[in-house]
């Protein structure tokens, strides 16, 4: 048994966070040298986790700089009691990512939230970038997108009596299309993506909404 009845499936970069780690970063990359990591994925020759390990491999900057754009990802303002209004309204809350693991945390720790978090772990040096590794320790975990976030919500749908999704781009779209349409939220692409699939969402600016209408429920 959970402890909470229900369960918020959600996304991190540009979801709870106002910007993206990915392009943010893309910024502070060397791009003397580099593949065509996308070109490369859009062919087939290497799955979309190994894209984005290539490409966070040639950041180059020093921790301080890193460390101020893990700080630009700006959190929700209202991230903190938006976690806990869930949690006394019975939903508990977890985080799927295609991201790191590594500046999530980070970013979680300063709001002062504690929730599981599913991405990929990694670790940051100046001459060779973000190395981020397949998360084997989550049950989530996906060889081609690091964290199979579809998976995640068919696994807390066997185990709460509800679950919700929120998302906002092109990974989360299998995870949102599998809870019903009234706990489905969607921001940005993904809710361009479902509007022309004519698929009914509850469209979000803020994550914090999405705990407004969660707990009226």
């Amino acid at each position: 048994m959970t402890k909470y009845p229900y369960l918020l499936v959600s996304d991190f970069d540009g979801t709870i966070t106002e910007n993206d780690f990915y392009q943010l970063a893309l910024e502070r990359v060397d791009r003397n040298g580099m593949p065509d990591y996308w070109s490369l994925y859009a062919s087939g020759k290497i799955t979309h986790f190994e894209a984005m390990r290539g490409i966070f491999s040639h950041i180059r900057c020093d921790e301080a700089t890193i460390r101020s754009v893990v700080r630009s990802l700006r959190p929700d303002s209202r991230l903190k009691d938006a976690v806990a209004r869930l949690r006394r309204s019975g939903w508990d809350v977890m985080i799927v990512s295609a991201g790191s693991s590594w500046y999530i945390a980070q970013v979680l720790e300063a709001a002062g939230v504690s929730v599981p978090v599913h991405a990929s772990p990694g670790h940051f040096s100046p001459s060779a970038g973000l190395h981020i590794e397949l998360p084997f320790d989550s049950p989530f975990c996906s060889p081609e997108l690091g964290i199979d976030k579809k998976a995640a919500v068919l696994a807390g749908q066997s185990a709460y009596e509800r679950v919700a999704f929120a998302g906002n781009g092109p990974p989360d779209l299998e995870a949102a299309l599998s809870v019903p349409p009234e706990l489905r939220f969607a921001r940005d692409w993904l809710a361009d993506e479902l509007s022309r699939r004519k698929e009914s969402f509850h469209r979000f600016s803020r994550w914090s909404r999405i705990a407004d209408r969660l707990t009226a429920i």
